[in-house]
């Protein structure tokens, strides 16, 4: 089953074009999605008017070697790493995160370059599109039931849902349903097979023409400010923070606490 393309098979009774059509479809709406809540939301304008601010406020002089330095270290440590977060949260997001890029970029792959029945794909593009798939539910289940802020430290039930958890939870139902699908679509289990296909590109509707109301976006904001922070570390403008929020380990994110207690 893993080594299957999925979308090959699909091709036998939908027309290759009609899955690339819905592709793209869903990329337009990621654009618009997030265009739209840079201009409602107006993120992006505080980002550049807080730069500008930290800018005036510098106490140092960074150099262009210094900050592609630092520029490669937060890629490194904060994007690529994580490091932000630690232990379980960590390794969950870690999880989620690359499970989802390799469950997209093969995707887009198998779609555009493998969706007809006489196409012979790669055995490497369905074994690492299952396995993305697989990464991604370990990443956001573990999440979803165990780790979320809302469930461990303030005892609300898992299955409260907010309008916050909008992208977590559609985007680790698309990777369930995919994979449902993916096994009964080869097990030949007819009717159930388009049932999981249709919740598959429902689920897939929710999740990219969601971004507006959901955190989807936050994919974008997150390096650009977590450079930001970098860079304002490095000229001594702090975010145009007061002091001491430079020292997060002695007033901040290092404190060790105790675990939370529900009565």
């Amino acid at each position: 089953m893993i080594t299957i393309n999925p979308f090959s098979m699909l091709s036998e009774f939908m027309p290759s074009i009609a899955i690339q059509t819905f592709v793209v479809v869903m990329i337009v709406l990621v654009i618009a999605g997030t265009v739209i809540d840079m201009i409602h939301k107006k993120n992006v304008k505080y980002f550049f008017e807080n730069a500008k601010k930290a800018k005036k406020q510098a106490t140092r002089t960074v150099s262009a070697g210094k900050k592609a330095s630092i520029l490669i270290k937060t890629v490194a440590s904060d994007i690529l790493t994580t490091s932000e977060l630690a232990g379980k949260r960590r390794l969950a997001h870690l999880l989620g995160m690359y499970g989802t890029i390799i469950f997209w970029v093969t995707s887009v792959i198998m779609i555009f370059c493998y969706s007809t029945p006489e196409s012979l794909t790669p055995s490497i593009l369905p074994l690492l599109w299952h396995l993305g798939a697989i990464m991604t539910c370990l990443g956001g289940y573990w999440f979803w039931f165990f780790l979320r802020v809302d469930v461990v430290a303030e005892g609300n039930p898992w299955y409260r849902v907010v309008r916050a958890d909008l992208f977590v939870l559609s985007l680790v139902v698309t990777a369930t349903f995919g994979l449902v699908w993916s096994y009964l679509q080869v097990s030949s289990i007819s009717g159930w097979d388009t049932l999981f296909l249709i919740l598959f590109g429902l689920s897939n509707l929710v999740l990219f023409g969601g971004i507006y109301w959901s955190k989807f976006a936050h994919m974008f904001y997150k390096p650009g400010a977590a450079i930001q922070k970098r860079l304002a570390e490095a000229d001594g403008s702090n975010e145009n923070l007061p002091y001491p929020t430079d020292k997060p380990k002695q007033f901040g994110l290092g404190i060790k606490r105790e675990a939370p207690k529900h009565y």
